[in-house]
């Protein structure tokens, strides 16, 4: 669709590209976010017994950075195969 109202090859790969980036980082983001949650939870009977829980940030900044870039590498494909879509069949099948 956005070919057909004269958006560029280049264009329509870059907003799949960005499109992936943004949907693997608010995965991570929530994966964390909930991870976090969970081990609190866990960790609270385990005081007791001297369990100390550590976040290791520099880790999870880390893991941030390769789900971005898994975004990169998973949107190679699909950005290509929208970007050399013709515009009439895609109009066709929409």
């Amino acid at each position: 669709m956005l070919r057909a109202i004269g958006t560029s090859r280049r264009q329509v790969r870059r907003i799949v590209r960005y499109e992936s980036v943004i949907t693997a980082l608010i995965g991570a983001a929530l994966g964390m976010v909930l991870g976090v949650c969970f081990a609190l939870i866990i960790s609270r009977p385990l005081e007791s017994q001297g369990f100390a829980l550590e976040f290791p940030v520099g880790t999870l900044l880390l893991l941030l950075v390769l789900a971005a870039l898994a975004g990169v590498v998973a949107a190679i494909g699909p950005a290509r195969r929208a970007a050399r879509l013709n515009v009439l069949d895609a109009l066709a099948y929409e």
